[in-house]
């Protein structure tokens, strides 16, 4: 049995350890046992409930705390045990026949090991004093409770018998012509143990000894093998990826149980390696955080209505204009949920035991992180605007500005991340200070690092005059050509057009789309669509041959 799982329960023991009498101590025991035969595992209760149920007082603390039950019952058999254990009750003065582990197990055929699995699904334990000795002890009323309760379970182990010298030889002969036969482990257990008629724990545990007593003659010798974390990993992909166990089983000579053990440890392991780093507050601990934090989102009082973007604007630059500013009221309430998401995720990912995690725990945790990403990943767009207004004033001539917007990207998310909400201050105040300063770095080292490489002919460029001639003369003659190319486009099939409009960006506000991407769209490889813009660029050049056009770059 692991710890308690609800610090209040064991808050709760030691104060009775400590301050109760010894008789009241016991009726605790037994209030306790009862409970723990009444409590439903799907459904919650409330803490206060509870210590009433076993003390008969109405307890002050943690009135908001609601436990659920399956909790609840591992924590009160903890709880039965501790008690019985303080009182130290000698076996034979017990108003009850006390059973010990050996006995039970003579009992019903089963072994010790089997015992201990029993008191996880629900076996009431207590502590008694044999000899000189404390020992765990079974009240015969709560065995009797646990088989009523899981007859068939019990019947099922109890078939978990030793096989004679024979019948393992029979096992291990049958095992060994279903695995030559191609059966995974799972179905030659399966089948033996039907044949057999004995259960699976047997025939699983025969072959596994056979194999390690015997690894040249092994029936499964990749399940002799220690798998690597890479194949472990391999594994996790597959599964995420929808490749069902039953299939990884006979890749890997594994059983069906063993890779999901292996995607359960491979999930808690990317868990707690994840680093989550928040912003905490006090609030976060308070009771109803979290109805206060998560709850709706403050609506801001002047309706904000979207900035029409510059026209011919890259459609990057576009689509933040679609996104409305947010107001202070909003920033706070969203940094509050981003920074509490995280420290729930945080909080419950400290009590993950890789040896015994749930994945009800780890979806939990997975889904705190999900949202908070969500959170985010908001506050990343409406303030993408931003880094882009700062960029616009310190980019140089010979700069690249989506380099410098990528770059105060990175700086916008990391001050995300490190922005304090309790302190008052408007968050674009701490952003534009951050990107600006990370700007004040990068521009300088971008420029040493050019002049470390500049040659006499990059000097040349940049000292010989401006021989383009007059802007407006530019943009005319720009539009001419652009006028003869879609005149000739019009002579292509419709595909051919496509394609050319695609790649290079011919519509208004349109960026040139790769050779991947374009064949996205058609649904055919990028060597076909290569293959269909060379015949496209041929045709126009022969079109401008015919017509004496003057079109650079056709």
């Amino acid at each position: 049995m692991a710890h308690y799982k609800n610090p209040a329960i064991r808050q709760l023991k030691d104060q009775q350890v400590r301050y109760a009498p010894l008789d009241v101590r016991l009726e605790q025991t037994k209030q306790a046992e009862r409970l723990l035969n009444e409590l439903d595992p799907s459904q919650e209760y409330r803490y206060q409930e509870l210590c009433y149920q076993i003390t008969s007082c109405r307890s002050e603390m943690y009135p908001d705390l609601v436990v659920n039950g399956q909790d609840a019952a591992h924590d009160l058999r903890l709880f039965v045990e501790d008690l019985s254990d303080s009182a130290d009750i000698p076996a034979e003065s017990s108003p009850e026949k006390v059973l010990t582990v050996e006995e039970l197990s003579k009992r019903f055929n089963v072994s010790t090991k089997t015992v201990d699995r029993w008191r996880s699904r629900g076996l009431v334990s207590r502590r008694f004093v044999f000899g000189n000795r404390k020992r765990i002890g079974f009240l015969l009323s709560s065995v009797d409770n646990f088989v009523r309760k899981y007859g068939a379970e019990i019947e099922r182990g109890s078939r978990f018998s030793q096989l004679t010298d024979e019948e393992r030889i029979q096992v291990i002969r049958r095992a060994r012509r279903l695995a030559r036969a191609g059966g995974n482990p799972s179905e030659v257990v399966r089948r033996v143990a039907r044949i057999l008629n004995r259960s699976a724990e047997t025939i699983r545990y025969t072959i596994k000894n056979h194999d390690l007593d015997h690894p040249a003659a092994a029936i499964f010798p990749l399940a002799m093998k220690l798998l690597s974390e890479e194949g472990k990993r391999e594994i996790f992909r597959s599964i995420r990826r929808g490749i069902s166990a039953d299939r990884l089983a006979k890749q890997f000579g594994r059983t069906k149980a063993s890779i999901y053990r292996i995607v359960t440890e491979v999930r808690v392991r990317r868990l707690i390696d994840h680093p989550i780093e928040f912003i905490y507050h006090s609030s976060f601990e308070q009771s109803g955080a979290a109805a206060i934090i998560l709850g709706i989102e403050p609506t801001p009082k002047v309706a904000t209505s979207n900035v029409r973007p510059p026209p011919d604007l890259p459609p990057y630059l576009a689509e933040m204009y679609q996104v409305s500013l947010l107001t202070k009221e909003q920033e706070v309430y969203l940094f509050r949920k981003m920074n509490f998401l995280k420290f729930c995720a945080a909080r419950l990912r400290d009590q993950l035991d890789v040896s015994r995690a749930r994945n009800r725990d780890m979806n939990q945790i997975e889904s705190l992180l999900r949202q908070a990403l969500e959170v985010k990943n908001r506050l990343i767009r409406s303030n993408l605007r931003l880094v882009v207004s700062i960029a616009k004033r310190h980019v140089l001539p010979n700069a690249n500005f989506f380099e410098m917007v990528s770059d105060g990207n990175m700086s916008l998310i990391r001050a995300i991340e490190k922005f304090d909400f309790s302190r008052g201050n408007k968050f674009s105040t701490y952003a534009t200070w951050a990107i600006m300063k990370n700007f004040a770095r990068s521009i300088p080292a971008e420029h040493s690092h050019q002049d470390k490489y500049r040659t006499g002919t990059d000097e040349f460029f940049l000292s010989s005059p401006d021989a383009r001639g007059d802007h407006f003369g530019q943009l005319l003659t720009n539009q001419r050509q652009r006028e003869a190319i879609v005149g000739i486009l019009d002579e292509l099939n419709e595909r051919e057009r496509e394609i050319i409009r695609f790649r290079f960006g011919l519509d208004c506000g349109a960026e040139p789309q790769t050779l991947e991407m374009v064949g996205a769209r058609f649904g055919v490889t990028k060597e076909r669509i290569r293959q269909l813009e060379v015949r496209a660029l041929d045709k126009m050049r022969r079109i401008v041959q015919e017509r004496h056009l003057d079109i650079p770059g056709v």
